[in-house]
């Protein structure tokens, strides 16, 4: 039997964008997907220019530097490095951590 984080089912594009075309009050779907899409491409920018974006009780997404490790090639096993990067990091908001629970 899989563990139940793999049983979990994933929202697609096309669903999330009917949840926001019947929660927002948008004429068209196009018009949500267009809303999606430019939320985004601000999103995606922001981060990019290093900067945090935060929605107060949803929670914030910034990008962290990754320092250089070594790890291991999961079908070899033999050792590998990683080099330095950068991450995007999402900490959940309090609303939200108290609404999955």
């Amino acid at each position: 039997m899989k563990p139940n984080h793999l049983l979990e089912t994933v929202m697609t594009k096309a669903e999330l964008v009917s949840k926001i075309h019947e929660q927002s009050g948008l004429a068209t779907k196009a018009q949500a997907e267009a809303a999606l899409d430019a939320l985004v491409n601000i999103l995606t920018t922001a981060m990019k220019d290093g900067n945090s974006v935060t929605f107060t009780g949803f929670g914030s997404f910034k990008v962290i530097e990754r320092a250089a490790r070594k790890g291991r090639n999961p079908r070899t096993g033999m050792e590998i490095n990683i080099p330095a990067g950068k991450a995007v990091k999402f900490t959940p908001g309090k609303a939200l951590k108290d609404t999955v629970k």
